[in-house]
């Protein structure tokens, strides 16, 4: 016999009531914070989405402007912030930062690396988005101007409530109604809005940002799982777990080729935390990912 062990069967379980949701949306549901309300009451978490179609401008989700924690999901903005300032002219992508081995943290995958030779601005940029390094965005934050330079870049672009106080990994641990190092749902959709398909980053920009979305594979099991099959599609995760609390984080774009993209920004705090990243918590966001997609196509 198979042994299923409980993490097992709770996934097992959520994925059965995680399609009886989505073929609610799916049979024509009008009204898709109901059905994103359903699916946190059956996971009894704590639930924020904010879906934006880029093509109509229509906005729906649930708890749009309550606060959750970034955790790494900074990081888009982040490496958007790199490619702004070099179109202003204020730094070359070029330019090559170095770091001793003692700034490598926990998920340095890429800085590990090359300690001895360094890495360029767009390198670190694209390290942070693709693997989440967390040496290379405290580097990026250093050099750019710490946490302030991006809560200032969020300003600029017309997006004054998120904000970013404090370094990896410090950043990650919010405490409960604490602002420090958060955003909303509503807040963070419009910012990938403006940064994906507005006019903030040139057309060269955009595209950079946008390849570095759809090259990233550390989301694959959140919005994307849950993503029709031929979307164009690209995100950037962010995830805390202890054995206190937990934060899930998504921010993606997806869409069928040559129609303006969905954009969901999507946060889950489950109702215990855990001692490594939970495939349950993971399929939740995959949900929404179902969810919001169906509402777009009803």
């Amino acid at each position: 016999m198979t042994r299923i062990d409980r993490r097992s069967a709770l996934a097992f379980g959520l994925a059965a009531l995680l399609t009886g949701c989505a073929r609610k949306v799916a049979a024509g549901t009008s009204n898709p914070a109901s059905a994103l309300a359903a699916l946190e009451s059956g996971t009894k978490g704590r639930l924020g989405v904010c879906a934006i179609d880029t093509a109509s401008g229509r906005r729906f989700g649930w708890r749009m402007d309550e606060r959750f924690a970034h955790c790494s999901s900074f990081k888009f903005s982040l490496a958007a912030l790199v490619l702004h300032g070099a179109q202003q002219g204020r730094w070359r992508l070029d330019e090559r930062l170095r770091w001793s081995e003692a700034e490598l943290i926990a998920n340095s995958p890429v800085t590990s690396l090359h300690v001895a030779s360094g890495l360029t601005l767009e390198e670190l940029a694209r390290a942070i988005q693709l693997t989440s390094d967390n040496a290379a965005g405290n580097v990026l934050l250093r050099r750019l101007g710490g946490p302030q330079a991006l809560t200032a870049f969020w300003a600029g672009i017309g997006e004054p409530v998120s904000r970013l106080d404090r370094y990896e990994p410090e950043l990650n641990r919010v405490p409960a109604g604490s602002e420090f190092d958060t955003t909303t749902p509503a807040a963070m959709a419009a910012t990938v809005s403006k940064l994906i398909t507005g006019n903030v980053l040139d057309a060269a920009g955009r595209a950079t940002l946008s390849r570095w979305m759809t090259e990233t594979g550390t989301g694959m099991r959140r919005l994307r799982a849950g993503f029709p099959q031929g979307w164009i599609s690209g995100d950037k995760t962010g995830t805390a777990w202890s054995p206190g609390m937990a934060t899930y984080v998504d921010l993606g774009f997806g869409g069928p080729p040559g129609r303006a993209p969905l954009i969901v920004a999507a946060y889950f705090e489950p109702e215990h935390g855990s001692s490594a990243i939970d495939p349950a918590a993971e399929a939740v966001l995959a949900q929404v990912g179902q969810l919001c997609a169906a509402a777009l196509e009803a």
